[in-house]
């Protein structure tokens, strides 16, 4: 147990100065862009930003879903041939009902409905009701399941969304069922990042209903929607959707080189590509609409079919409100809109206070613990405090390698590994000296009284190893990042208590062949 190979000595050594240079990127600049160069990441509480909470709206998800049967259903009873009224979407009761005309037809139109097929198992049940009545309800585990689906779906989108701003390091998890929230470190206006948010940016291609007369009510399958840059102007659409802004590829901003006005230019996929240059052929002399979130962005006439699967957008747009529908348009639709429910902004002053007190507890820590350790255990506290500053040295490298975001709990996860380190270098110690007094040789009482501590010590940083680990995977935010701290701490100090001061002490034996231990 005492032995060190000369290969096992040179893998430890390796380990201690790997560890020493994944810390160098935290305090010196990088010499080269190519290099990968990374570094522990200050949050929120420390840098100073924005906090934003915000909530998934389950309902426009249930509306939606609603919606999407109701037509499903229209489809099927044409398809069938079957005659129907009264078809509608029922958003208390989480239903779609339909009243089906000719008796006659009643098991046609029930096969029919049957036919449609649920998007997650077990989605709805198809109730048969007297008076050739049918409902379709959605089932309440359905539900939750597809609200999970657009919480997760909601997180990727805005985190795309954010990426595309140029924020650093922003912090996006999600709270609950239905809340997400948004960390910004070093954004303290964060308005524009709300607007961006707050949009569904769910982009649609319409055909005009040009046989609409003006001022009346919108007839079956279509929709009166407001232009966006007038709103008291309105223009009646086909609800049917030409092509989907979900086969988008690209977006970007630019001018155009007739008139010099802002506007996006985008690009679909093959099949969008496809769809989109076959309405433009079949439809030359038609106006066509562009909506986003319910309104009518632009509804130009279309001159010639457009090939190729690009487009242009134009509606009177500024250079910051085209960039801005760019990022929307390239990130993606969210599948439901978010509402902010809690707002903090955290300026850098009380970020450089915090991490001024947080710095001044750990080194003030660390001083007194090297005090003790070199006073009460001399040479052996001396290798305990190399041991110390290895393993502070190591927990930052792997929070460097994995860039983590340092937190002020994260911070105190780094005061508290320095005391659990403490722990078990004093077990050694001080079964080191019991065995010397005891009356074993000096080697004889370095082997027994690391054997007889490190059983005590394993178990002590297993179980909080565990408690830990625990706290990381069903914790959320500041309770993640002290979890983590402590978990790589605990492994570290294992390694630097039991390993490094072990081969500090045996090579120093080895070289004094001493009659008696400093201890």
């Amino acid at each position: 147990m005492m032995y060190f190979s000369r290969a096992r000595t040179w893998t430890i050594l390796a380990i201690c100065m790997l560890g020493a240079l994944l810390c160098l990127p935290n305090f010196v600049a990088s010499p080269a862009p190519w290099l990968p160069w990374r570094q522990v990441h200050l949050g929120l509480d420390l840098r100073g930003g924005s906090y934003l909470l915000m909530q998934v709206d389950m309902g426009a998800i249930e509306r939606e879903r609603l919606d999407s049967l109701a037509d499903s259903v229209r489809s099927v009873l044409l398809k069938a041939g079957v005659g129907y009224q009264h078809l509608g979407a029922q958003a208390a009761s989480h239903r779609v009902f339909v009243h089906l005309r000719d008796p006659a037809q009643h098991d046609a139109g029930l096969a029919a409905l049957r036919s449609i097929a649920p998007a997650v198992p077990a989605e709805f049940t198809i109730e048969d009701l007297p008076g050739n009545n049918v409902t379709i309800t959605l089932q309440p585990a359905a539900l939750a399941v597809r609200g999970s689906e657009a919480v997760k779906q909601s997180i990727e989108i805005v985190r795309r969304r954010i990426d595309e701003t140029g924020v650093v390091d922003p912090q996006i998890t999600r709270q609950g069922d239905s809340r997400i929230v948004v960390e910004l470190p070093g954004i303290e206006d964060p308005e524009r990042i709300k607007q961006l948010l707050g949009k569904t940016a769910k982009m649609t291609f319409h055909l005009l209903d040009e046989a609409a007369l003006p001022g009346s009510p919108p007839g079956p399958g279509t929709d009166l929607l407001p232009m966006q840059d007038n709103p008291a102007e309105k223009l009646y659409i086909l609800k049917r959707v030409e092509v989907d802004g979900g086969d988008l590829t690209d977006a970007q901003p630019g001018t155009n080189g007739t008139t010099g006005e802002w506007v996006v230019n985008f690009a679909f996929n093959n099949l969008g590509g496809r769809r989109f240059g076959e309405i433009t052929r079949t439809n030359v002399g038609h106006r066509f609409a562009i909506v986003l979130d319910n309104q009518i962005i632009s509804a130009p006439v279309i001159q010639t079919p457009i090939l190729g699967g690009r487009g242009q957008i134009s509606g009177r747009f500024d250079a910051q409100s085209a960039n801005n529908l760019s990022v929307l348009l390239r990130a993606g639709a969210l599948p439901a809109p978010l509402q902010v429910v809690e707002e903090r902004t955290v300026g850098p002053e009380l970020g450089a206070d915090s991490i001024r007190k947080g710095a001044l507890a750990l080194i003030s820590g660390f001083v007194l613990v090297i005090i003790f350790m070199g006073t009460f255990y001399g040479l052996f506290g001396w290798y305990a405090n190399v041991a110390l500053v290895v393993n502070m040295v190591l927990l930052v490298a792997i929070l460097s390698l994995f860039q983590a975001t340092l937190t002020l709990p994260g911070m105190a996860g780094l005061l508290l590994t320095l005391g659990m380190a403490v722990d078990a270098n004093i077990l050694i110690n001080e079964r080191i000296r019991e065995e010397s007094r005891n009356g074993r040789s000096p080697l004889n009482a370095m082997e027994t009284g690391f054997r007889r501590a490190f059983s005590t010590i394993l178990d002590s940083n297993v179980t909080a190893f565990l408690a830990h680990v625990m706290l990381f995977v069903f914790g959320s935010g500041p309770v993640k990042g002290f979890a983590l701290t402590i978990t790589i701490g605990i492994v570290t100090t294992l390694f630097t208590a039991t390993v490094l001061a072990r081969l500090m002490m045996v090579k120093w034996y080895a070289s004094r062949r001493p009659s008696m231990l400093p201890v």
